[in-house]
């Protein structure tokens, strides 16, 4: 039985306890959560044009529940990219298309003929940068009748669920996180050419988050190549553990799109994966990413 299948029980019952501290009320903003883990449906606030004291409660919201969504939403590009500048400086992405003339608004567009699609596997946006995104910001203007839906995973469970022998092994290693093999050719279908780089940098294995405290697991199937400081077979065994253990059912949560839904993510905390399961039908919109910090 793999980590990804396996139900994370001890000898004295699951492996993992999750006890989410009670906070006060929320005053200017609905919180319905999806998973007492991870995920929660925000309602009462329209982001076109947010009070100071309901930005205050998403930002609290995001840091309680790693990945926030909202519905019925209806913004302007403008509008979409200055909710982002709420909680940041944008982020470029390195590869993928835009729309014209708003370079930190990327597409997101998977159609009939589409080769592929956006973030079809376990991942932490552009987690091979020096100084990978604080969060992702995905509207969604178009979807399919059913299906397409976003899986995220709470990275601090994933590390709180490992044994303290493994804690202890994994506490000041870094690994090598690489843009070249996921982005090279990634968008020539749709006209983009390649650069001549692509982002490579080292991380912690284990991140601390910088709004929590919390420790999380900072590794992705998607971006991360090898552990450091030990020999390639330890480093592909532990990964294989790490990324199965990552993705197990347990630590996710599944949002299901409609038109003009908004899903906010915590890059620091958590993975997403999306499924393309809607073939031949369209999923279009547009992702606002705000920049981050280095890992430590």
């Amino acid at each position: 039985m793999s980590v990804a299948t396996s139900a994370l029980r001890g000898n004295a019952g699951p492996r993992y306890r999750h006890l989410a501290p009670e906070g006060a009320p929320y005053e200017t903003i609905k919180v319905e959560k999806l998973t007492p883990i991870i995920g929660a449906e925000i309602g009462g606030v329209d982001l076109a044009s947010p009070s100071d004291r309901q930005m205050e409660e998403i930002h609290r919201a995001l840091a309680e529940n790693l990945v926030i969504f909202f519905r019925d939403q209806h913004l302007t590009p403008e509008q979409h990219l200055a909710f982002g500048r709420q909680f940041g400086e944008l982020h470029i992405h390195p590869a993928a298309p835009h729309e014209p003339g708003h370079p930190e608004l990327m597409i997101i567009r998977t159609e009939k003929n589409s080769s592929r699609a956006n973030g079809e596997g376990w991942h932490s946006d552009v987690s091979c940068d020096p100084e990978p995104p604080m969060g992702s910001i995905l509207y969604l203007k178009e979807v399919p009748p059913c299906g397409g839906d976003t899986l995220f995973a709470s990275m601090y469970a994933a590390y709180e669920a490992l044994s303290d022998r493994m804690k202890a092994y994994l506490e000041g290693l870094t690994a090598i996180h690489d843009g070249e093999h996921v982005y090279r050719g990634l968008y020539a279908d749709l006209g983009v050419a390649d650069k001549p780089s692509y982002p490579r940098a080292e991380h912690p294995v284990i991140r601390t988050h910088p709004v929590t405290g919390r420790k999380a697991l900072f590794v992705n199937r998607g971006f991360t190549v090898r552990i450091n400081g030990i020999p390639r077979d330890e480093s592909d065994a532990i990964l294989r553990y790490l990324f199965d253990l990552a993705e197990h059912p347990l630590f996710q949560c599944r949002f299901r799109w409609r038109a003009n839904s908004i899903a906010f993510w915590d890059n620091r905390c958590t993975q997403h994966r999306a499924m393309w399961d809607y073939w031949p039908h369209t999923r279009y919109g547009n992702r606002v990413t705000v920049k981050g910090e280095r890992p430590v």
